[in-house]
């Protein structure tokens, strides 16, 4: 299962909050349709019926089932540049 840093759960749980103002929403993460190597990712106020939620210190990261699997022994981890850009990272679990 995906895993957070603890990093990348202050950002989600923050960029989540923000953009909807509720502490129920989170980060989801879907497969692209075209390739499925590649993610999209975006704020959502809540899971599609078959995301699996992963939850951390208040952090949900909601995935859609392909993104799942493929991310299965991957941690996210997160960097807020000085101009207030986010970037996530995908890193190899420990």
């Amino acid at each position: 299962m995906l895993t957070l840093t603890d990093q990348a759960s202050t950002v989600v749980k923050d960029l989540a909050e923000r953009a909807t103002g509720s502490d129920e929403a989170g980060l989801r993460i879907s497969t692209l349709p075209d390739n499925p190597k590649d993610y999209e990712v975006k704020v959502a106020a809540f899971p599609e019926p078959d995301d699996i939620v992963v939850a951390n210190d208040g952090a949900q990261v909601f995935l859609e089932s392909r993104a799942a699997d493929a991310l299965t022994d991957r941690v996210l981890d997160a960097k807020v540049e000085a101009d207030g850009a986010v970037r996530f990272q995908l890193g190899e679990q420990a």
